[in-house]
């Protein structure tokens, strides 16, 4: 599955640097996205160079350099493993304010269109930090402060992210959904028994913010890579 998905990020990488000078590209940090992520790494005759990266959430309140930020992880696992020509990281820490943060992110995604966002769902159906409590798939911001609900902050746990609930943030940085559905291509990778339910309301429930991942259909180009134990 991670290979089959990072083949056809391959591909349209390759066919989009072949006609413009960049590509701009937003990632997931999770462990769900790390087959994939390495799979990428290894596709042959990718310019990286001319490859702007963006993350889709960060969380609010850990030190700097902290194992679990998002873009601490993707240095790990994508970031320092090719030669990304630009890479901008949320760091909330780093401005006077996480709403500063959020402004400047949101100017910085603005500057140019998307081509590719990599993505996942969450157990509770979210994309990014896009909780069904506080997912607006009208949603005005490209970039807000959200409150994490309790099943997403229990992922985090159960992913081997934090040790405890009580150390996961309560807060976060988010793209919005709107902001994630702007771009041209989207490949959406869910592994693993704890999605399937997840995958099975994406694909029928209704769409709206009681599974913010129903909004992927939508979309003209997003692909759902599943595995055998994800897939309903």
């Amino acid at each position: 599955m991670g290979r089959a998905a990072a083949a056809e990020i391959g591909d349209e990488l390759r066919r989009r640097l072949a006609g413009q000078d960049r590509v701009r590209m937003i990632f997931a940090a999770a462990p769900s996205q790390s087959e994939m992520l390495a799979a990428l790494t290894r596709e042959p005759g990718i310019d990286w160079r001319r490859v702007v990266a963006f993350h889709m959430d960060e969380y609010i309140g850990l030190k700097p350099g902290a194992p679990e930020r998002f873009a601490v992880w993707l240095r790990r696992h994508l970031f320092d493993l090719v030669p990304f020509g630009e890479v901008h990281a949320i760091d909330p820490e780093a401005f006077a304010s996480p709403q500063a943060c959020a402004d400047a992110y949101a100017a910085a995604l603005a500057e140019a269109p998307i081509d590719i966002v990599c993505l996942g769902i969450g157990v509770n159906g979210h994309i990014a930090f896009n909780d069904p409590p506080v997912a607006d798939l009208r949603d005005p911001a490209d970039v807000k402060i959200v409150e994490l609900d309790a099943i997403c902050r229990q992922q985090q746990v159960d992913d081997q992210c934090f040790p405890s609930l009580a150390e996961v943030p309560t807060h976060a940085l988010t793209l919005t959904v709107p902001r994630l559905l702007a771009s041209d291509v989207m490949v959406c990778v869910v592994p693993g028994p704890a999605k399937r339910d997840a995958v099975r309301r994406t694909l029928a429930d209704p769409i709206g913010e009681a599974c913010p991942s129903t909004a992927l259909r939508t979309h003209a180009r997003c692909t759902l890579y599943l595995d055998a134990e994800s897939a309903p």
